[in-house]
């Protein structure tokens, strides 16, 4: 065994249970020493939002203590990340860097470099997927390409997800004799951990996402299948967060949902834990998607979208990213998101749509505003998700998909509960009038004190023309198609949290 330590460099994988790169660092023998580089230059041009970076503090401070309470600590150095470690290397007589592989493009590639660097130098270099349950170029067509259509991939994907089950958390850590020094510190944006602790009610870290699997598994996944869809009774897991960190693994949520559905004896437990897995393979399924086309994270994959006549004018972006529109499920979904750094799935889908298809701004715009405000901001997601609602991705939404917002607010919302909470202005209008405050008689109006532009402002653009007009547009790139069916309202689905 050798005695010199070795280096667990931490990227994407910010917990110590269900952890391989953990286990093969500890596995190889002698003192280990975990570290983490802020500003490591491997997010390229999408550096993490200030919304994210809140998260990200919280969750290190986090892993440090847990690594504290197991007789070691956690290294935080500064700066590119080859340099950092490589620093490192010597600093410690290092001999070995164990690391947890990622995919989004640009850190793809920093990794392949720093890991040439580093062999060159004598270092042994070892990685691990700790984020996935099925790697991306595990996957592959009869033609050996990567999938773009949801369904077959998700029947690959089941057949070799599921494996062993989760390793447990290692008691002891072995520890080097002198820790490194010149060790940096985090700056904390007090206001913003207010916001997102207080307000948001999150627990950043891998206790706070084992609290929330156990939660969710014990209060809500019978009910997710329906649930899931309606933002005012709190149906989904919300772990979205803790999910993109790697505070907790897929591996692990897997394990809790099967094994709660294996031992119910309840009617649709099974279903549910169905459900559920598949939204674990739509989050892999966008992970597959972006590491077979990186040139997606700034322009679609259908290319013909390029010359897709989106709208140039600022008034209408600026008024949805307030939360202002006119359209109060809109408007309820992006106050949530300034709230709290979160949004719920189904009302992502109907605000992506209201901006790329009623206002026509392009989807970039909307994708960077949610990188920006979203704590759960995961590239490959945010990119799937934004292009499948445009209608510009893989498996992408029907071109003729443009989501009606007062409909899908009376379906998902019926009692207005999710608007009231975020747009309290409208809370004493009927149900009835809830989703369509501009449509309410002007004695509804009255009695709820609402003055529709003073109040509550009115509809910024017409829905039932600006569908149409989106139709146009769309049209104008496919060389004609045909009429859409009347209302085009079905819902869709893409990774959801």
């Amino acid at each position: 065994m050798d005695a010199r330590p070795s280096l667990l460099w931490f990227r994407q994988a910010l917990r110590l249970a269900d952890n391989p790169v953990l286990e093969a660092a500890m596995t190889r023998g002698g003192p280990v020493i975990p570290v983490f580089i802020l500003d490591s230059g491997e997010e390229g041009e999408w550096r993490p939002g200030p919304a994210s970076s809140t998260w990200l503090t919280e969750s290190l401070t986090s892993l440090d203590h847990d690594l504290r309470e197991r007789g070691s600590r956690l290294i935080l150095r500064r700066g590119l990340a080859g340099e950092a470690l490589l620093a490192l290397t010597r600093e410690c007589d290092a001999r070995a860097v164990f690391f947890d592989r990622r995919y989004e493009p640009a850190a793809s590639v920093s990794e392949r470099d720093i890991e040439r660097m580093l062999i060159t130098r004598g270092i042994e270099v070892v990685s691990a997927n700790a984020s996935l349950l099925v790697e991306p170029d595990r996957i592959a067509t009869e033609a050996g390409g990567p999938y773009r259509v949801f369904t077959p991939f998700h029947r690959a994907w089941q057949r070799i997800a599921i494996g062993e089950s989760p390793r447990p958390v290692p008691r002891m850590m072995p520890a080097p004799v002198r820790w490194p020094v010149r060790d940096v510190r985090i700056e904390v944006d007090a206001c913003a951990r207010g916001r997102l602790i207080r307000d948001g009610g999150w627990k950043p870290g891998e206790r706070g996402a084992l609290e929330r699997l156990r939660a969710f598994v014990k209060a809500s996944l019978t009910g997710y299948p329906n649930d899931r869809d309606r933002p005012g009774i709190g149906g989904t897991s919300r772990l979205s967060p803790h999910l993109h960190f790697g505070e907790i693994g897929p591996r692990q949520i897997a394990d809790a949902v099967q094994t709660r559905a294996a031992g119910s004896s309840a009617p649709g437990e099974m279903r549910a834990a169905e459900a559920y897995l598949r939204q674990l393979a739509w989050r892999e399924f966008a992970v597959h998607v972006l590491h077979h086309h990186p040139h997606t994270t700034d322009r679609p994959l259908r290319p013909e979208f390029a010359a897709f006549p989106w709208s140039r004018g600022r008034a209408g972006l600026e008024a949805w990213k307030r939360g202002e529109t006119g359209y109060p499920v809109v408007d309820a979904g992006m106050r949530e998101l300034l709230g709290t750094g979160w949004m719920h799935n189904r009302v992502r889908m109907i605000a992506a749509s209201f901006l790329t298809k009623d206002l026509r701004v392009p989807w970039l715009a909307g994708a960077r505003w949610f990188w920006e405000k979203l704590i759960d901001a995961d590239l490959a997601n945010n990119t799937f998700g934004w292009q499948w609602t445009a209608g510009c991705g893989a498996d992408a939404a029907p071109y003729f998909r443009i989501f009606n917002p007062v409909l899908q607010g009376m379906r998902y919302d019926a009692q207005g509960v999710y608007v009231r909470r975020w747009i309290p202005e409208l809370s004493r209008l009927p149900d009835r009038w809830i989703h369509r405050p501009f449509e309410a008689p002007a004695d509804a109006l009255a009695q709820a004190g609402v003055r529709l532009g003073r109040d509550y402002p009115k509809p910024i653009v017409d829905h039932a023309r600006a569908r149409e007009e989106a139709l146009l547009a769309i049209a104008s790139i496919a060389g004609g198609r045909r009429k859409a069916p009347r209302g085009g309202r079905r819902s869709g689905r893409h990774p959801a949290h």
